[in-house]
């Protein structure tokens, strides 16, 4: 499956994956309560992007990874709180606890959950009046947009996937359905807020991002590196050896019913 090509780039990922920015983790910590009273649940924590933010609010805090090397690089990360722990699982077959959760979180990853059972299944590890948050990262249109618009020659040239035509999407054509929450008799009161960043990098950042994705690390070996050397070739000569990427940023969250 495609979501386990990410535990073999654990150490990559952990360096070239951007972290969450402020804003976003201090309205995830608002509408949460978040506090050392908190238990906390994350989803699919990679090697701690969110995981470490949410940790120094001081809540007991369980990430339940599937990948054991990413979970690794996650404990070496979170060693500074004693409070918080990894588990190596696939959450949809984990063990719940006994004691519901505060928050469960997701962060850029719940496409990879069935959704036929995803939202029943957090809402399993939640206590009435807890909250569900789903974080999601898009990119979109922007930042240095000559070079996506010309970077399509060699995704169409080297990943056989690729549309035809495609450009980047706008931050409005980005944004989640949240119907699937508001639908489900296990969550109300559902929320967004979004928000966007741009991030510049140098020919070798960027590169290293790209092959954090699970696209990009499931081509065959030929045509990972021609397309990377077909991208590097672009941006040296093209672009400066620098380009800035525009991300756009959801927290949807939604509150478990019952009493």
């Amino acid at each position: 499956m495609l979501r386990d090509t990410f535990d073999g780039a654990a150490e990559r990922y952990d360096r070239a994956r951007p972290r969450y920015p402020r804003p976003l983790v201090e309205e995830l910590a608002r509408t949460a309560a978040l506090g050392p009273h908190s238990r906390v649940l994350e989803i699919a924590p990679g090697t701690g992007q969110l995981t470490v933010p949410l940790a120094e609010f001081g809540c007991r805090l369980t990430a339940v990874e599937l990948g054991p090397s990413l979970a690794a690089v996650a404990r070496r990360n979170l060693s500074a709180f004693p409070r918080a722990e990894v588990r190596v699982a696939d959450f949809e077959r984990w063990e719940l606890p006994d004691e519901p959760f505060d928050l469960a979180v997701i962060a850029t990853a719940y496409h990879w959950l069935d959704p036929r059972t995803r939202v029943a299944r957090v809402a399993s590890a939640l206590r009435p009046g807890g909250t569900f948050a789903v974080v999601t990262t898009h990119h979109v249109a922007g930042g240095t947009q000559e070079f996506f618009d010309r970077s399509q020659r060699c995704y169409e040239r080297w990943d056989p996937t690729t549309p035809p035509g495609f450009r980047s999407p706008t931050e409005d054509e980005s944004v989640t359905d949240t119907g699937e929450f508001e639908r489900s008799e296990h969550f109300e009161g559902v929320r967004v807020w979004r928000g966007a960043r741009e991030i510049t990098y140098t020919t070798d950042e960027y590169l290293d991002v790209l092959l954090t994705y699970s696209n990009h690390l499931a081509l065959d070996e030929p045509s990972r590196e021609g397309l990377l050397s077909c991208l590097r070739e672009l941006l040296e000569t093209r672009h400066g050896g620098r380009v800035t990427k525009r991300y756009l940023h959801e927290v949807i969250t939604a509150t478990r019913t019952g009493t």
